[in-house]
């Protein structure tokens, strides 16, 4: 096994049909993986980065594309509340179980089943557009075209949250779903999240054939990488 370039494999969460129940194990395993291996973490790090960028009186539009069953907006909705900062939120995700499962568990953030890139703003577009975890899920054309997407649609500016492509990281995560997880999408798609992610050289290219120049990028543990993108003003 090679981990010299990103692979282009389909993780089984990408099949338009997999059973509601089964998807509901998943969705529950990734909230909790995202909490104790520091994925929250490293989204709550991206919302304080542009935090320091606005007015502490000022009240913020939050929105996440690829939202899944909207564990990371969960996390910002706490992280904001103790920092008593107002924010809306919205939740996007093509997959209407997603969607779904997402509105038992909350109701006052926004949830829109849609592909992001047919939404249209029912106000001003929000200040800070974010994906945790959904970047790797796409070819280097298709975030080419996806970070323009987000550069174009946020006020503000947008910060994403994706996997670092490292041997450890996608032992790691074999060992422990293996030993862990009930979930077969788990199991199956962990490790293989690992093989699509990223390294830092790869994000270099990304941007730059996407004509964004200015950006921060940090690694954090476990194995992310935190990049943001604060747009011109």
């Amino acid at each position: 096994m090679s981990l010299r370039t990103r692979s282009s494999e389909k993780e089984l969460l990408d099949d338009d049909n997999i059973p509601f129940g089964d998807l509901l194990v998943n969705l529950s395993e990734l909230n909790t993986i995202g909490e104790l291996l520091g994925g929250h973490n490293v989204t709550r790090r991206g919302v304080d980065f542009f935090l320091r960028k606005v007015p502490a009186s000022r009240s913020l539009t939050i929105a996440e594309i690829g939202c899944g069953g909207g564990d990371n907006l969960f996390a910002i909705q706490k992280h904001l509340d103790k920092k008593r900062k107002v924010a809306s939120l919205t939740g996007i995700d093509i997959k209407p179980d997603c969607i779904k499962y997402a509105q038992s568990s909350a109701l006052d953030i926004e949830w829109i089943c849609s592909d992001y890139r047919t939404v249209t703003w029912s106000a001003d577009k929000p200040d800070i557009i974010f994906s945790s975890l959904f970047c790797h899920h796409f070819t280097d054309e298709e975030l080419i075209s996806q970070i323009s997407w987000l550069k174009e649609n946020s006020r503000i500016g947008f910060f994403i949250n994706d996997l670092h492509r490292h041997p450890l990281a996608y032992h790691s995560i074999t060992v422990l779903t293996r030993l862990f997880s009930k979930s077969y999408l788990v199991r199956n798609d962990a490790p293989l999240s690992v093989k699509r992610s990223f390294r830092k050289n790869d994000w270099a290219a990304i941007f730059s054939r996407a004509g964004v120049i200015n950006y921060s990028i940090k690694w954090h543990w476990a194995f992310r990488y935190l990049i943001c993108v604060h747009n011109e003003q």
